[in-house]
C-alpha cells in the first residue's frame, strides 16, 4: 500500500531554517503530483507547494506567503519529495504534511502523518 513518511520537523527560531522530506513507498513516485500543505491551530489547511513531473517538464506553484523563502523539489530515484524552508517566520508554525495525487483517473490522493514545524524564540 501507499505509505508516505514526513521527517525534519523541528523547532526553530525566526529566520532559521528547515527541510522537510516525504519519502514515498508503494507507488509509482514519478507519476504522482507532490504536494506540501500545513495545518495551523484552529485554521483550515492550506496547500504550500506542489511539483509535477510530465512529459512536458516539471511544474511548480507555491502559494504566495511562501514565494521566494520555500523551495519544493523532488528526486524520483529516491522516491522523495523535499521541502527547503529558509527565512522562517513564527506564522510558518504548523503541522506539516505531504500529499500525493495520481495524474491519472481517478486521482487518487494520500497523505503522510504531518511533521511537526514551530518556528519561536
Amino acid at each position: 500500500q501507499v505509505q508516505l513518511v514526513e521527517s525534519g520537523g523541528n523547532l526553530v527560531q525566526p529566520g532559521g531554517s528547515l527541510r522537510l522530506s516525504c519519502a514515498a513507498s508503494g507507488m509509482t513516485f514519478s507519476m504522482y503530483s507532490m504536494s506540501w500543505y500545513r495545518q495551523a491551530p484552529g485554521k483550515q489547511r492550506e496547500r504550500v507547494a506542489t511539483i509535477s513531473s510530465t512529459s512536458s517538464g516539471t511544474f511548480i506553484n507555491y502559494v504566495d506567503s511562501v514565494k521566494g523563502r520555500f523551495t519544493i523539489s523532488r528526486d524520483n530515484a529516491k522516491n522523495t519529495v523535499y521541502l527547503q524552508m529558509n527565512s522562517l517566520k513564527p506564522e510558518d508554525t504548523a503541522v506539516y504534511y505531504c500529499n500525493a495525487r495520481e495524474g491519472f483517473a481517478p486521482y487518487t490522493t494520500y497523505w503522510g502523518q504531518g511533521a511537526q514545524v514551530t518556528v519561536s524564540s
